[in-house]
């Protein structure tokens, strides 16, 4: 059953593999990005250092075992795990929670930031 929390977005199948889409949920602009491994990923579509509504347009690679998205403004990479920035560990960008059921993605609450220590 889907809790108001979780707001179903696009089917699975319509993200293209390595790309980005915006989408409005929870009343607020997300990147959803598919990787190439199948796995989907939510983050704040503003870029905080273009301050730019960009993100979902950017490009997804990986360094080692994390996957990111590099601006398409400045190329600043964002983990597309938790939003932290892969260039300045002092920026990061809002990160949600999603899961994909009966085909459908659907994404959830803000993930909470953890702090390191």
């Amino acid at each position: 059953m889907i809790g108001q929390e979780w707001e179903p977005v696009c089917k699975f199948g319509d993200l293209e593999v390595e790309r980005g889409v915006a989408a409005l949920v929870h009343g607020q602009a997300v990147a959803i990005f598919r990787t190439h491994r199948d796995d989907v990923f939510a983050l704040g579509n503003h870029d905080p250092f273009s301050r730019a509504s960009v993100l979902a347009r950017g490009i997804v690679g990986s360094r080692g075992e994390v996957d990111f998205v590099a601006s398409p403004m400045h190329k600043h990479a964002f983990d597309l795990r938790t939003g932290r920035c892969l260039d300045d560990e002092h920026v990061s960008v809002s990160s949600f929670d999603v899961r994909v059921e009966d085909g459908v993605v659907l994404i959830g609450p803000r993930q909470e930031r953890r702090v390191a220590g």
